[in-house]
């Protein structure tokens, strides 16, 4: 396909044409520019079309925003802050099951209604920042009362982040878990 079909697209014209020049004055302008300016152009605004980079307080802002929204029971925040192409590994005495995002909300909603005096802690450790992802320890526990029991759920999990809207998003998760 060739560049001026492709910024036809007007999603992928970059900011500086869609803010300074008109998309006629833009084809005027690539036709007189030779190929190599104009494949500098295109990798340019696909450069600044990627995400964000990660920060560590947006780590650390998505563990707070996950604990708040977990002791609140507000399955729309936590659906915020898990991304939809999420996938979550569970293991337990050797089992393991695998959850995508709908799964984990569901998860979370059973259980939720089946219990009382939900509380839930998470405390993040070790975190490597590469680009728009972040990887991290994370320990959770998740203490309820079901049935007239005390149960406590401790989860370590190693998970990736990636930059979302304001905080980190969970995109991974390799999790340990134990009852007790």
């Amino acid at each position: 396909m060739s560049i001026i079909k492709t910024l036809q697209n007007k999603s992928f014209i970059p900011t500086v044409f869609r803010l300074g020049f008109t998309m006629q004055t833009a084809k005027r302008s690539l036709h007189r520019m030779g190929v190599l300016s104009a494949g500098a152009l295109a990798a340019t605004a696909m450069m600044s079309a990627q995400a964000a980079p990660i920060t560590e307080s947006a780590v650390t802002g998505y563990a707070n925003a996950m604990k708040s929204a977990a002791n609140s029971q507000n399955i729309g925040q936590v659906a915020t802050l898990v991304s939809d192409d999420a996938l979550i590994s569970l293991s337990r005495k050797g089992k393991t099951t695998s959850l995508d995002k709908d799964a984990y909300l569901k998860l979370l909603q059973r259980s939720w209604s089946q219990t009382q005096n939900y509380r839930y802690d998470i405390s993040i450790s070790n975190i490597v920042i590469s680009g728009d992802q972040a990887k991290a320890d994370v320990k959770t526990v998740e203490t309820w009362t079901r049935d007239g029991q005390n149960v406590s759920f401790v989860t370590s999990s190693r998970v990736t982040l990636a930059a979302g809207a304001g905080n980190a998003v969970l995109l991974r998760a390799v999790s340990q878990v134990t009852i007790n």
